[in-house]
C-alpha cells in the first residue's frame, strides 16, 4: 500500500514539474523595447537639416516671427496632383503651404494658437486667394495641428526658419 502511494505521489510530482517546465518554456522573457534612431531624410545635407515627413522639433532652429493671429485653411482634395505655382505637383499628404508673399522653398513653422501644436512646412504655391486668409496648408499639415478635425480654418502664428 505504501509503495502504491509513493508511485502515485512520484507520478504526480513528475507530471506537475513537466507541466510547469513546459509553461515556462512557452513564455517569452520580458525585454525592454528596442529604441531605434529615426532615419530622417533631409532636403540638402549641406544646409540646416530639416525633417521631411517626420516628427518635428523646433530645437536648434533660428526662427524669425512673421505673423501672429493669421488665418490658415487647407487645400481642397481637388487640387491633389495639380501643378503648383512653383512648378511641382501638389500632394495633400506632404508638408507644404501656399503663401501670397513668401518665396518658394521658404520653410516656415506654423503653430496653432489654440493648442500650441505646430508643423514645419515648405512654401510651394501662391495663395490663398481669400482676403481674410494668410496661408493655405496641405491637408496633412493642417489636420496634424488642428484642434477640431472638422474645422476648415484656424488662427496660427507663422515664423520663418532662418537658414
Amino acid at each position: 500500500m505504501r509503495n502504491k502511494k509513493q508511485i502515485i505521489l512520484t507520478t504526480l510530482t513528475i507530471t506537475f514539474l513537466s507541466c510547469f517546465t513546459y509553461i515556462i518554456s512557452q513564455t517569452k522573457p520580458v525585454t525592454e523595447p528596442k529604441i531605434t534612431q529615426d532615419t530622417v531624410k533631409t532636403a540638402r545635407p549641406d544646409i540646416l537639416a530639416l525633417p521631411i515627413d517626420s516628427v518635428f522639433t523646433d530645437k536648434g532652429l533660428k526662427l524669425k516671427p512673421y505673423k501672429k493671429n493669421a488665418h490658415a485653411s487647407y487645400y481642397a482634395d481637388r487640387f491633389n496632383g495639380k501643378k503648383t505655382a512653383s512648378g511641382i505637383k501638389f500632394n495633400n499628404n506632404k508638408y507644404t503651404a501656399a503663401h501670397k508673399k513668401l518665396p518658394f522653398g521658404t520653410r516656415i513653422k506654423v503653430t496653432n494658437e489654440a493648442n500650441g501644436k505646430f508643423v514645419i512646412v515648405k512654401v510651394t504655391d501662391r495663395g490663398p486667394f481669400v482676403k481674410t486668409r494668410e496661408i493655405d496648408l496641405s491637408k496633412r499639415a493642417f489636420m496634424e495641428i488642428s484642434k477640431n478635425k472638422g474645422s476648415g480654418a484656424m488662427k496660427v502664428t507663422i515664423e520663418t526658419i532662418v537658414e
